[in-house]
């Protein structure tokens, strides 16, 4: 993964590169290491070459979609798509949701993932380590761990409710949609940031009621209406609870704590699941 400081600005031979001028400014959100040139994003390259290739490639095919938005991605006068460890995008204007959006945040994903429905598998999801990708597969039971004393109780919990599934479909999905769909008047709604997994659709959903339940004023019908009529739902919240504690489990390393009232955060969580479970 690059690790450029949050304060680093693309060098004017990265702005030449691209066929861009002007000066940077930083943008909100994208863990701070995003900046607005000349109309264009750029950001430092998350990932191999290859990867962002592939990036790349998917967002030029999915730009002429309908139900969404994507950036379109910049490419250097010689074609690259990274250019000294930076990337380069349109500009969507939009403000990100989720408050306020979270049937548009769940709307935008489904239509998102119905366009990524015949994407074959991508091989380098096998070799990604990162804390997000060592949660998804300690969620679905692929890899076990011990995480950090603080939450250890509500993970416990979380794996003790575990049960197996019915195997939908897996496919292509973004796993973090919730801070990353913009919305703007007379715009569709615009999906950033894509976090790429392969897992069923109704997880990436699961994902987005998980972060709301946690973190968020959580819309009392949203719980139910985000997975209305699949049988498994309780159990992909429970693994999208499982995924989040993981993370951020993995974020604080061993000897780490947790965010204050985050345990508490979780047990509320796994009450309201439990409650779903029982209806």
């Amino acid at each position: 993964m690059n690790e450029m400081p949050s304060n680093a600005v693309p060098a004017p031979a990265v702005l030449d590169a691209f066929g861009v001028a002007g000066s940077a400014v930083p943008l909100a959100g994208g863990q701070g290491r995003s900046v607005l040139v000349g109309g264009s994003v750029f950001k430092p390259a998350e990932g191999t070459d290859e990867e962002v290739e592939w990036a790349a490639s998917l967002f030029e095919k999915l730009a002429s979609d309908s139900g969404f938005r994507v950036p379109l991605p910049l490419r250097a006068a010689d074609g690259r798509s990274v250019v000294d460890g930076w990337t380069a995008c349109e500009f969507l204007t939009g403000r990100p949701g989720p408050e306020g959006h979270w049937t548009g945040v769940l709307s935008a994903g489904r239509a998102f993932h119905r366009a990524l429905r015949h994407v074959p598998r991508p091989e380098f999801l096998d070799r990604h380590v990162h804390p997000w990708a060592v949660a998804d597969r300690v969620a679905w039971g692929e890899q076990d761990i011990d995480v950090i004393d603080d939450l250890a109780a509500p993970f416990s919990t979380l794996r003790e409710l575990r049960r197996p599934v019915t195997q939908d479909t897996a496919q292509l999905v973004h796993g973090d949609l919730t801070g990353n769909v913009l919305f703007a008047p007379d715009h569709l709604p615009a999906v950033i940031d894509f976090s790429p997994y392969w897992r069923p659709p109704v997880f990436a959903e699961a994902i987005v009621v998980a972060d709301a339940l946690l973190w968020f004023d959580l819309p009392s019908d949203l719980v139910t209406a985000a997975g209305r009529g699949h049988p498994d739902w309780p159990q992909m919240l429970v693994r999208a609870l499982i995924f989040r504690l993981v993370a951020h489990s993995e974020h604080a390393g061993p000897a780490g704590r947790a965010h204050s009232g985050e345990p508490d955060r979780y047990a509320r969580a796994i009450e309201v699941v439990r409650q779903l479970a029982r209806s």
